[in-house]
């Protein structure tokens, strides 16, 4: 099962960062969820929510480094 306190993120081909919340109903563990939404050749990180700005003004100018 999911955890639904952390967020799968990924830099897109925009440039920005493309975040991914599993569902509460889902029986998926985190790494088959990245495995059917994280494309093919893109690093990937888990996260908490905590570290995902509440603020989403500026959300298009997000930005993803590996850590």
């Amino acid at each position: 099962m999911a955890d639904t306190t952390k967020r799968i993120i990924y830099p897109n081909d925009e440039g920005g960062v493309s975040i991914v919340c599993p569902s509460p109903n889902s029986s998926l563990t985190m790494e088959q969820l990245v495995a059917r939404t994280v494309p093919t050749g893109k690093s990937h990180q888990i996260v908490n929510v905590s570290d995902i700005p509440s603020d989403r003004t500026y959300r298009n100018a997000w930005t993803y480094e590996e850590s």
